[in-house]
């Protein structure tokens, strides 16, 4: 029986994180439904670089076949987190309205970067933002850390902060969405601007995914159009320049009084130097102005020599 015509109430699937649920849990409220926790094998090892377990993706595939298997009704993802290539079966019936798309830095002593000691130690798990990092700080120490926002935060703090001396950070940076999604806003130091600190294609927007034949009519109901064209558009250059999980793309899309905006900007992995393509146009103009935009955005990128500066040709997602 659909879960339509049910007397059930519409199940649907989340990681488990503290930061997965904090996400899906307004979603699910406001449509009355049951949140089904389901784990997946990169939940269970945090000891791997996420890039090498196959990127974002990995979190991916266990929710889409407890989807496939009529488990849950419909699933709430981190939007930036699914591969751009559509799965079969499946489609995105509902993007939310986004939240904060920035990074933020949340460092020791209440530091900007600017203010942090020659050399700090500053740690992420994105190629995206270790480049970045080192456009802006060369000198800086960029460590490749996994886990939640509290195992990264706990690593934060100077020599009297009761860390072992080789876990010890300066500083970490963060999704501002999934900061203030945890209620942890108080740690922030820096909000970095999205004109000179781009973020991953859809990071702050949330994708729910059901299945194409049996897509709960409910779910309309939380569909934010504005948030779709621009997590769209985004995903669209992602897609178009096949950069994966390696490629330090950072792109921001914004719809704003009928007019799309696209920026992406390409860096090479040491930050030593980057690319940057802007385009607009009037959403009403075209029949889809996420794909057209980001056709030329990418076009452009690649035209000024992005597959030589970055690592391009990967499936997979930004992390």
């Amino acid at each position: 029986m659909s879960p339509s015509s049910s007397d059930r109430p519409l199940r649907i699937g989340t990681r488990g994180s503290a930061l997965a649920l904090a996400q899906a849990g307004p979603v699910a409220e406001r449509l009355g439904a049951e949140l089904v926790v389901i784990e997946s094998g990169g939940d269970r090892d945090r000891s791997t670089p996420l890039a090498a377990l196959g990127g974002s993706g990995v979190f991916v595939t266990a929710l889409r076949e407890a989807l496939a298997a009529g488990e849950v009704d419909a699933l709430i993802h981190s939007y930036k987190d699914l591969p751009t290539a559509p799965a079969d079966g499946l489609t995105i019936a509902a993007v939310p309205a986004r939240g904060d798309a920035r990074d933020v830095v949340a460092a020791r002593d209440g530091l900007t970067l600017a203010e942090l000691p020659e050399g700090a130690r500053v740690g992420t798990g994105s190629p995206r933002r270790r480049a970045q990092l080192l456009a802006r700080r060369g000198d800086l120490d960029v460590v490749d850390i996994r886990g939640n926002v509290d195992t990264r935060l706990g690593r934060v703090g100077g020599e009297d902060a009761g860390i072992e001396s080789d876990r010890r950070l300066d500083a970490v940076v963060l999704a501002a969405a999934g900061v203030e999604r945890l209620g942890r806003g108080d740690v922030v130091t820096e909000t970095l601007s999205l004109a000179g600190w781009p973020t991953a294609p859809a990071q702050g927007a949330l994708a729910i995914e059901a299945r194409t034949a049996e897509t709960p009519s409910a779910l309309r109901r939380v569909e934010h159009q504005p948030s779709r064209l621009a997590a769209e558009a985004e995903r669209a250059v992602l897609r178009r320049l096949e950069a994966g999980c390696a490629a330090p793309l950072g792109v921001h899309a914004l719809l704003e009084d009928g007019l799309l905006f696209v920026s992406a900007r390409v860096y090479a992995l040491d930050g030593g130097s980057s690319l940057t393509s802007s385009h607009a146009m009037y959403a009403a103009d075209v029949r889809d102005p996420s794909e057209e935009l980001a056709a030329r955005v990418a076009d452009e990128l690649l035209e000024l020599g992005a597959a030589e500066l970055a690592p391009l040709g990967a499936a997979g997602e930004s992390a």
